[in-house]
């Protein structure tokens, strides 16, 4: 049976990644191909900037469950530990 936080960890730390590098792909496309001169750069600057913005919590968040794994695994082997040794 597997950890619900270290399901959350994998699932979050992908969505951030994955909204990290299309912030990134939205700033080139509105460098590249948009324009300055068209003055529609203002809407690709708030996509990007709502999806770095994201992408960064999703990350952070994806962070805090891991450390929930971790203390959670911690947890059963110092009480595996404990029941190991009462006997």
């Amino acid at each position: 049976m597997s950890d619900s936080h270290s399901e959350k960890y994998l699932i979050k730390l992908l969505i951030g990644f994955a909204s990290i590098i299309s912030a990134v792909l939205v700033l080139y496309y509105s460098i590249f191909e948009s324009g300055a001169e068209k003055g529609d750069w203002y809407f690709w600057a708030i996509v990007a900037a709502f999806l770095f913005c994201g992408g960064i919590y999703f990350a952070l968040s994806a962070f805090v469950h891991k450390v929930k794994s971790d203390f959670s695994r911690r947890a059963k082997q110092r009480e595996s530990q404990k029941d190991k040794s009462s006997f």
